[in-house]
């Protein structure tokens, strides 16, 4: 099970939101640039003042950018807003402000640099695989345990963690935890890839 699991849910909720946006002439592309740009914005004001304090910041932004992914996909797919830009804007924002926001750590923990690069690496390599299952006739695949949700969840209990306590920054746990975080965004792309295989298998066998 995955935060994302739990989207439903969350949706609910924000359903009333994309009925008023709707109604005020908000478009489900304009709510993805909305979220892009705010994780730029985001990301290179910490990378330009890389304070502890300012990591506060990201579990707001991080609950924003997901309220507002929920909601572009809302009003794509319940109020006939779908398009092939807005799907190439959605992927290509994900990956975009995954970068932008989660980048800026390497400042905050120098001697993990190459550790978060990987976790960069691999954040974008899960989701291209869940675009390549696509392509190939199978479902996007969102598949955990570390998906994007996921992510975001470790990356804003991490900000708020640095806000909080920046003496312990050059704790040596930090290093273990990306190397966990690693190791599960590993599995996550064999598992998307797993998945996705035999989800293509099934149908093979059905037809």
């Amino acid at each position: 099970m995955t935060i994302y699991d739990l989207k439903p849910k969350f949706q609910n909720l924000l359903r009333p939101i994309v009925r008023q946006l709707f109604e005020a002439g908000i478009t489900a592309n304009q709510v993805t640039l909305a979220a892009l740009g705010l994780s730029i914005i985001v990301g290179a004001l910490l990378a330009i003042f890389p304070s502890p304090y300012l990591f506060i910041l990201l579990p707001f932004v991080l609950f924003i950018r997901m309220a507002l992914n929920a909601i572009d996909g809302m009003l794509a797919r319940e109020h006939n807003q779908k398009s092939h830009l807005g799907a190439m804007l959605n992927e290509l924002g994900d990956v975009i402000s995954d970068v932008a926001l989660y980048l800026p750590f390497v400042l905050i923990f120098p001697h993990a640099f190459w550790w978060i690069l990987l976790i960069l690496f691999l954040s974008v390599l899960t989701e291209f695989i869940g675009v390549i299952a696509q392509a190939i006739g199978a479902s996007r695949r969102y598949d955990g345990p570390v998906g994007k949700s996921d992510r975001a969840f470790v990356f804003g209990a991490l900000g708020l963690f640095v806000c909080i306590f920046p003496q312990l920054m050059t704790a040596s746990w930090i290093n273990i935890l990306f190397v966990i975080l690693a190791l599960l965004l590993f599995y996550t792309c064999y598992n998307r890839i797993r998945r996705a295989l035999t989800e293509l298998s099934a149908v093979s066998e059905n037809n």
